[in-house]
């Protein structure tokens, strides 16, 4: 069965463009600040939302990330919250899937956690520390449960190790373009164009590239070679510096309008 992922990047294909995909923290800048900044990311054009499950040991994700990571786990942002944003995405219209490392899913219970995906319209959980060795529960898991599994590949993974991984994701695979953590950069690495080039050999998933988009030439240049584009840090820096919550929301609809441009200029 096509998850509403699957849907949404056949809809991409079809118009020959990458689709934008926004992440954001469940619970930052707040809980309810979380829906609405949800909404006004939809408002300005994103195709599909990635909920981030704070987490207190977070090894991929930058300062900027782990900070709002922080501010929301001090508000008390627990698994409920997670899916009540999750289905805050959903039911504004758009494809989203929870990205968590695996200590999260385990506490919770891991048939409990795809189930709970899938109840509140998710299709499917982006886990960066799980390795295909160590994922057989979560593969029955989320198989039973028709929702995606999406791995990460980067720059270090070699060629047997890509053909391997990208055989047990579904939805499409996470291409890290660089070395390192997750935050805004002034320039794409040159590596994200070469391993996009090595995975695509090996599977006809579509690849989604994260870590380091921030504005509409970077997502026309990703957009060019790559069939998602995945921007954080660039939005959740216009909450974390906006003066109050209505020019934070003004600053993610603005950024996501021309993200939305630029996802669309790549080819």
């Amino acid at each position: 069965m096509a998850t509403s992922l699957d849907q949404l990047f056949a809809k991409v294909r079809a118009e020959n463009r990458a689709a934008l995909i926004a992440y954001i923290p469940a619970g930052f800048p707040s809980i309810e600040g979380c829906h609405k900044a949800i909404k006004a990311l939809v408002a300005g054009g994103v195709d599909a939302i990635e909920i981030g499950f704070p987490y207190s040991d977070p090894v991929m994700d930058g300062p900027i990330i782990q900070a709002a990571a922080e501010r929301s786990l001090s508000q008390g942002t627990g698994a409920s919250d997670v899916f009540a944003a999750l289905k805050c995405a959903t039911d504004a219209g758009v494809s989203a899937v929870v990205m968590t490392y695996w200590n999260p899913i385990e506490k919770y219970g891991v048939d409990e956690f795809a189930q709970s995906i899938s109840e509140n319209g998710g299709s499917g959980v982006i886990t960066p520390d799980l390795t295909i060795e160590e994922s057989e529960r979560w593969s029955e898991a989320a198989h039973a449960h028709k929702i995606n599994r999406i791995y990460v590949v980067a720059p270090s993974t070699n060629d047997g190790r890509l053909e391997k991984v990208t055989s047990q994701c579904s939805g499409f695979v996470y291409v890290a373009s660089l070395m390192g953590v997750t935050g805004t950069r002034t320039s794409i690495s040159s590596g994200a164009g070469d391993l996009v080039a090595r995975v695509r050999k090996v599977t006809d998933l579509p690849l989604a590239v994260g870590l380091g988009v921030s504005n509409r030439v970077q997502a026309k240049e990703v957009a060019h070679y790559a069939d998602g584009v995945i921007v954080g840090s660039a939005f959740i820096k216009c909450l974390a510096e906006a003066e109050d919550e209505a020019q934070g929301l003004e600053a993610i609809t603005e950024l996501a309008k021309e993200l939305s441009k630029g996802v669309r200029e790549g080819r």
